[in-house]
């Protein structure tokens, strides 16, 4: 069976997949969305589907539901002529072109089951997690990976806070919360931190935060709906402990989904892909990022979404290019 074939393939299905595909069926260029199932442990959409209340999305002056605004840009992309197949990608080729492309259970077959003239890659991040006791169980009701996403939300308002890490993000996190929280309590595995001084001078000097060094999370505690304790241990002596906090939160790294791509496009010291500065263009001709997988600063549902207009854009371009380039020859 000979391969289907497109002019320009979304491989992704969160706010940046959805964005690109909707500019991308405005233009006419009948783009098909790959959505994945269960693809980098996320349901189609991405990490939003994970998420309660989303409050700082443009559009929603009462916040909406991480899975009822994916459902809202999956209409959307519907609705403006997106191909969308709930399906996973397991294989890329960007070595030729049309670039190659394998759906989940045919990667060792030697044809690809879809071609396309261009890619928008926007298969996002995953929040690295401990997998601690209770985590699963309170996972978004008091425990998250994002305080600029979540710091917000009424149940982390004047109560007290975990942020762990001790690195940069962790010492922005903590100083954010401060903003809500009545206490900020950050967990450190070490005796030092990692963030740069100046970080962690105003890290210490925050009234607000205490700084527990040499200590890790044992356990989440709560009361069957929420989070309201975490368990601690001192690496040192073995000491326990227990912090009472309504909030957790992790900022220990993310993971970019970078499988597809790794080994074939330029990557940075973490695995996010790169691209030029001001555009979502990799060093691969055709090949676009956009989302977390190549934002490893912002983060953000709108952010991402910015990114794969920046994507379609570009690969709208590059199609152009590309087509007048081929008529120039015949």
């Amino acid at each position: 069976m000979a391969p289907q074939h497109r002019q320009v393939a979304v491989i992704g299905s969160g706010p940046a997949g959805h964005t690109a595909a909707i500019y991308l069926a405005r233009a006419n260029l009948n783009p098909i969305m790959f959505e994945g199932m269960m693809a980098n442990g996320f349901a189609p959409g991405g990490q939003l589907t994970t998420t309660t209340d989303v409050e700082n999305f443009p559009g929603f002056p009462k916040g909406v539901l991480g899975g009822e605004l994916m459902d809202l840009m999956r209409a959307q992309s519907e609705n403006c002529g997106t191909v969308i197949e709930t399906e996973t990608i397991t294989k890329l080729d960007c070595s030729s072109r049309p670039f190659k492309i394998w759906r989940e259970g045919s990667e060792d077959q030697e044809e690809p089951t879809d071609t396309a003239d261009a890619v928008v890659i926007a298969t996002g991040a995953s929040a690295r997690r401990m997998n601690l006791p209770g985590e699963e169980k309170y996972w978004q009701n008091g425990i998250s990976a994002c305080a600029v996403c979540d710091g917000a939300v009424p149940i982390f308002r004047n109560k007290p806070l975990v942020v762990i890490g001790g690195g940069d993000s962790a010492a922005e996190e903590a100083i954010y919360l401060t903003k809500y929280g009545s206490k900020v309590h950050v967990l450190v595995r070490r005796d030092e931190l990692r963030a740069s001084k100046v970080m962690g001078d105003r890290l210490k000097a925050h009234e607000k935060v205490e700084i527990h060094f040499n200590t890790s999370p044992v356990e989440c505690l709560g009361d069957g709906n929420l989070l309201t304790a975490v368990t601690t241990k001192n690496n040192k002596t073995g000491e326990t402990g227990q912090i009472e906090a309504s909030g957790l939160f992790y900022a220990i790294g993310h993971d970019p989904a970078n499988s597809l791509v790794k080994g074939q496009v330029e990557l940075d010291s973490e695995g996010y892909i790169k691209t030029i500065p001001g555009s979502a263009e990799t060093n691969v001709p055709g090949l676009f990022a956009a989302g977390d997988v190549q934002d490893k600063r912002y983060r953000q549902a709108i952010t991402s979404a910015g990114s794969g207009c920046m994507a379609a854009l570009d690969a709208e371009r590059y199609l152009s290019e590309r087509e007048a380039e081929l008529a120039q020859k015949l």
